[in-house]
């Protein structure tokens, strides 16, 4: 315990003057009651009765009291180790050409955006979230924290252009949640994915917003393969319509549609789950899905008010008994 205001304690020399004063009120009221039972005024046993212990306990629960709220007045400080769930998430964008599609409206992108962030404002401190950007090649734009404006800006802050590496993008997001660049020898991918050993990463989870189309190497399936070796499931929404819609791009048409054959198979080889983004019920879903991991946390909190408080119930009940017992207060 550390005290904030320490000088405060002097106040406590309070207490033992409030004993002294108590003390000698005592010996004034027996002495004033043996004159009277000297005179015949009153009967002897009603002056013994005042020597009773029970007599002395109000008082007691005041001193208490006092010393308590003195105590309080240093604002004390403790360490205490609190139980915490903790976690990591990943928002993983999308941001190639064929997000500016209209098929959702406003667009893609924009209905990505809305997804995640309604999912961020959902989440405790406790939930760290990092943002990856991906189209041709990926960028980790914010690495895991748990300041929400800063997720939230982040998103904001996202355009779309060129091509589509999910692989990319699920690769990045690995990094971004081991807090270090990773890396992965290509032929063994190649050989099987889910012997690439990264290290264990319980307590965290990628949620993939795409619209599936991926037109660059890695490969993703063989990515999420290395995730679920990790422990971290790949979460998938799919963004956008199975019809599709044309999109301009560099003055050429182009066709995009959601791919949901292809985020689902991502999902599943991580034991994460795909839902499209118009469902209402996705984000609840991915975020029961996370697996928290719990922790101990030692944190400083100030304790006068707790203090204060059980000073004011001691004060109360040495009140209530001394009524009770006596009729008067002191």
């Amino acid at each position: 315990m550390s005290l904030a205001s320490p000088w405060m304690l002097l106040s406590l020399v309070l207490v033992p003057l409030l004993v002294l004063g108590y003390t000698r009120l005592v010996r004034r009221r027996a002495r004033r009651a043996e004159r009277l039972a000297t005179e015949g005024l009153v009967a002897t046993s009603a002056a013994g009765r005042g020597s009773r212990w029970r007599r002395h306990v109000p008082f007691a629960l005041f001193a208490a009291a006092l010393a308590v709220v003195c105590v309080a007045l240093a604002r004390p400080t403790m360490s205490l180790a609190l139980p915490q769930r903790e976690g990591t998430v990943i928002l993983a964008f999308d941001v190639s050409n064929s997000m500016l599609a209209k098929d959702l409206e406003p667009s893609r992108i924009e209905a990505a955006k809305v997804a995640a962030t309604a999912f961020a404002k959902r989440q405790p401190r406790t939930i760290r979230i990092g943002v990856v950007a991906f189209g041709e090649s990926a960028i980790t734009v914010l690495r895991p924290t748990d300041v929400q404006e800063e997720v939230l800006a982040a998103i904001r802050r996202l355009s779309p252009g060129g091509g589509t590496s999910l692989g990319q993008g699920l690769y990045a997001s690995l990094s971004a949640i081991a807090g270090k660049p990773l890396q992965i020898d290509a032929s063994e991918l190649e050989s099987d994915g889910g012997e690439v050993d990264i290290g264990f990463y319980g307590s965290s989870a990628i949620v993939l917003l795409s619209d599936g189309e991926n037109t660059s190497e890695p490969d993703p399936l063989q990515i999420a393969e290395v995730a679920s070796s990790a422990g971290v499931p790949v979460h998938a929404v799919g963004i956008g319509t199975p019809e599709g819609t044309v999109i301009e791009v560099d003055g050429f048409s182009v066709a995009t549609a959601l791919d949901e054959q292809l985020l689902t198979q991502v999902a599943e080889v991580t034991d994460g789950t795909y839902n499209l983004a118009g469902d209402a019920a996705t984000l609840e879903r991915i975020y029961e899905s996370v697996d928290l991991e719990l922790t101990r946390v030692e944190r400083r909190h100030e304790v006068t008010a707790l203090l204060a408080a059980c000073g004011g119930v001691l004060l109360a009940l040495g009140s209530f008994l001394s009524i009770a017992w006596f009729g008067r207060v002191i």
